[in-house]
């Protein structure tokens, strides 16, 4: 709505935020193209399949500190659950214990 007052009315654009009751900030936003989102999914599968036990955080150090990407550790985390690659937690392995011997009772004094 703002938008269209700015350019067939020609209001500035802060009279036209301040009467649809929109920040500045909100009417000049600009998405991110989603093409640097394909670009992410591209290297973390990359890195799933060559780096079978490294989780999120050593994918994204990774990207961050090897390859020098910018890419804002949420940004990044919502692509890696979109495409499942959350690492299965393993159940530990319980020992399996024998019942013990019964004690024996001493049969005379002082005998251990």
């Amino acid at each position: 709505m703002a938008r269209k007052a700015v350019l067939c009315s020609g209001l500035s654009i802060r009279q036209a935020c301040v009467t649809f009751n929109v920040s500045a900030c909100c009417y000049r936003y600009e998405r991110k193209l989603p093409g640097d989102n394909a670009r992410i999914a591209e290297l973390l599968l990359g890195l799933a399949q060559s780096q079978r036990n490294w989780g999120f955080g050593l994918c994204f150090l990774y990207l961050r500190n090897v390859k020098g990407y910018g890419w804002n550790y949420k940004r990044v985390y919502r692509v890696y659950r979109e495409l499942e690659l959350n690492l299965r937690i393993k159940p530990r392995k319980r020992l399996k214990r024998e019942k013990p011997e019964p004690l024996t009772v001493p049969e005379t004094m002082n005998q251990v």
